[in-house]
């Protein structure tokens, strides 16, 4: 399953106690940097179907201000978008990321 994140806009986010700085601690990604993935091209989004049971996730793979190459993994609650997780792409998901 694909969508527009133009679907979502203004996008907002939901950052609570629980999801906050996470992926800082975890990965060095900054939310702010998770954030900015959103709004830059090129932007490749997938459904994660591995989650699917739990409830619907998906996968972008997109480039921070700063040209820094980051695969998050999101939800959206209450049309708000959800990072559950940002890292560095591994080498896979650039060779994706860069295809046409």
């Amino acid at each position: 399953m694909s969508f527009e994140i133009s679907e979502f806009k203004p996008l907002q986010f939901d950052w609570n106690k629980g999801n906050k700085n996470k992926n800082l601690k975890k990965h060095g990604v900054e939310d702010r940097e998770s954030e900015q993935v959103f709004f830059n091209k090129p932007l490749k989004t997938f459904l994660d179907i591995k989650h699917l049971n739990k409830e619907k996730r998906f996968t972008i793979l997109g480039a921070t201000d700063e040209k820094r190459r980051l695969f998050v993994s999101f939800t959206i609650r209450s049309r708000k978008i959800r990072i559950i997780s940002a890292r560095n792409m591994s080498r896979k998901e650039r060779r994706l990321y860069e295809q046409k």
